[in-house]
């Protein structure tokens, strides 16, 4: 076995001994919902049982993990910088284990739209949360104000525009593939410092 090969073999044991202990565990209800003995376990997870690929995924499936986490390393590549958007105003950054997912940072000076026809909707999923200042999402038929630190999640199916109330908003919002999509073709080219805002950038 080779020095990295050690090194990972170790940090697999460790994780499983961390992921068993952070979901309030013992060696014993591990190993009745991994259907191995309780010894068993306690040698995997102290170094004295060899690692099989089995019982590695039977542990990782009883942990509510896959096997790729379980054994994942650290890649190089940790810190990534945003793209920025000057036209529009908007960094974004693609999150590197979900290719489809993109990150959203936003600033909204203006109220959402008064004309009903301005909402678009289309597949996919948001997630948003308000750093500053309060927003207004128009959702179908509803109007909601999100504050400071609180979240909206909603399917974009349903017809949608978020824009400020009471003075500038930052957004920090989550699309998905299909949300971005959607609204990448249906981006009018606003201003996003004093447009209401109806999607991510392109």
């Amino acid at each position: 076995m080779t020095q990295e090969d050690g090194e990972l073999d170790s940090m697999v044991r460790r994780r499983i001994r961390a992921l068993r202990v952070a979901q309030g565990w013992s060696l014993e209800e591990l190993a009745g919902r991994a259907a191995i003995s309780q010894s068993t376990l306690s040698r995997i997870e102290n170094g004295r049982r060899r690692l099989a690929l089995d019982q590695l995924v039977t542990l990782a499936r009883a942990l509510d993990t896959t096997l790729d986490q379980l054994v994942e390393t650290a890649a190089d590549d940790i810190v990534s910088h945003p793209v920025t958007d000057g036209t529009h105003d908007r960094l974004r950054w693609p999150i590197k284990a979900e290719p489809g997912m993109t990150v959203i940072r936003q600033r909204l000076t203006e109220p959402p739209p008064d004309n009903p026809s301005r909402l678009r909707a289309h597949p996919g999923r948001e997630w948003l949360v308000v750093l500053s200042g309060t927003a207004i999402l128009l959702l179908g038929n509803r109007r909601l104000r999100i504050e400071t630190n609180q979240a909206a999640e909603f399917p974009t199916m349903l017809p949608h525009a978020i824009g400020a109330e009471g003075g500038p908003c930052e957004l920090l919002g989550i699309f998905d593939r299909d949300a971005r999509r959607g609204h990448q073709r249906g981006d009018g080219g606003e201003d996003a410092e004093s447009a209401p805002r109806t999607g991510p950038p392109a």
